[in-house]
């Protein structure tokens, strides 16, 4: 090797480790600059800053845990006793929590030495460890009460409207009613509401027990009642779910018998004419170039909302897409298979049934079986648009800004739907399409 070549080679090392070099530390420079944009385009700082943690961690609790109301009407006197707060879930009259006591005032124990009092003539003692003993007179629309100035921050204080939040519960006072919600954990009324002769009974004694109801045996009644819960709505929850999957499988099919004909029309191999085969395409391309979530909002100012209207929609998106992935797949067909059915006599429908329809068929259940369980999530977020499945009912939860615990149970069934359908695609695919070893 010359010296001239030596110098060359060592040129054209050194430019290549400076080209490493430059991309090893280029690449994370981007990145790094990159993150740094979206930490000022998208605010995080301000971000961070507005989150309300404490609202989330009382909506993390409420997912877990129900509340009991004991509300005093100031104008009649009246004392009510209720699950959540709902006439639904009211205690039956002449009975009411073991943790209330007394008849001229009512003692309502929180635990922990928090103890409220209910007084005659609308007034209300609250004792809290640590602090005075709270005072408050409710006259009219207005509230009086023996407050200091400063006040803890878990206390806050008008003359309209008193709220206290403790570790043991709430109280809030207005002129109209006081009510103190106690908080407890798990999912109450979840099985049988107050009313239902089942409620508190073991599930040894509703089985083999003797009969509770005399009008009904122990197993249908008390199924009876738990589908008819009217707190957890147990019967139209499984509707529900079942309009979902519905929405999900009509969707998924009905694409799937509208794609592979059109498929057809978009495969080179199948279709000489250029101009049909551009115009299938591009029908394609602008169906599934629409989402699901778009042509249901048309498809509802059409025909309305229903769970058809989401099957109609994820039919149109999913049609395009099928389309794409099938006429790809005829694309692919060995040719001599088709050949050696045509040698056979067979005329063209029989050489696409025998020749071709087998070598694809793999294929395209994959890829239905697939879009069927990716559908059953899609279908949820549809049905809150639509007006159907569990997506509504989902939505209607999340929007009361109440009852947190419902929400929770919604999104547990709807983690358990995809789970199933992922499990029942899995075997559906094995069964049709066989596994390897």
């Amino acid at each position: 090797m010359t010296a001239v070549d030596l110098d060359t080679t060592k040129f054209e090392v050194e430019r290549l480790l400076n080209r490493k070099r430059m991309v090893g530390f280029g690449i994370p420079a981007v990145i790094f600059a990159y993150l740094i944009y979206i930490f000022f385009a998208f605010d995080v700082s301000g971000l961070a800053g507005r989150a309300n943690w404490d609202n989330a961690v009382k909506l993390a609790s409420d997912s877990w845990s129900y509340k009991v109301h004991v509300t005093r009407d100031n104008r009649s006197g009246e004392i009510r006793y209720a699950v959540e707060g709902e006439r639904k879930g009211s205690y039956p009259v002449g009975e009411r929590p073991d943790w209330v006591s007394g008849d001229e005032v009512i003692t309502i124990d929180l635990g922990g030495d928090h103890i409220v009092r209910y007084l005659s003539e609308n007034r209300t003692e609250i004792q809290i460890p640590g602090f005075q003993l709270i005072e408050v007179q409710a006259e009219g629309r207005s509230l009086t009460s023996n407050l200091p100035e400063e006040l803890p921050e878990w206390i806050s204080a008008s003359n309209r409207r008193i709220g206290i939040t403790t570790e043991e519960g709430r109280i809030t006072l207005t002129g109209a009613r006081t009510e103190v919600f106690n908080y407890f954990p798990g999912w109450e009324l979840f099985w049988f509401t107050l009313d239902s002769p089942y409620y508190g009974q073991g599930i040894g004694t509703i089985l083999f027990g003797d009969r509770i109801d005399p009008e009904r045996s122990n197993i249908s009644g008390a199924f009876s009642d738990w589908s008819n819960n009217k707190m957890w709505r147990h019967k139209d929850v499984a509707w529900a779910i079942g309009e979902t999957v519905l929405m999900a499988f009509l969707g998924t099919m009905g694409a799937a018998m509208l794609a592979l004909p059109l498929a057809f029309l978009a495969a080179k191999r199948f279709s000489p004419i250029m101009a049909l085969r551009a115009a299938t395409r591009r029908l394609f391309d602008f169906v599934r170039g629409v989402d699901a979530l778009i042509w249901t909002v048309v498809l509802a100012r059409a025909f309305g909302p229903g769970p058809l209207t989401g099957a109609l929609a994820i039919l149109i998106t999913d049609t395009g897409t099928f389309g794409k992935t099938f006429s790809e797949a005829l694309e692919n067909v060995d040719q001599k298979q088709i050949e050696g059915v045509s040698s056979t006599g067979a005329k063209p429908l029989q050489r696409y049934r025998f020749g071709v329809i087998p070598q694809v068929v793999p294929v395209l259940l994959a890829q239905i079986l697939y879009f069927l369980e990716s559908n059953t999530r899609s279908a949820t977020i549809i049905g809150a648009i639509t007006g159907g499945g569990i997506g509504l009912m989902l939505t209607q939860a999340i929007q009361t800004q109440k009852d947190w615990e419902e929400v929770a149970y919604y999104i547990v069934l709807i983690i358990a739907m995809v789970m199933f359908m992922d499990w029942f695609s899995g075997w559906l695919r094995g069964k049709l399409i066989g596994r390897k070893d």
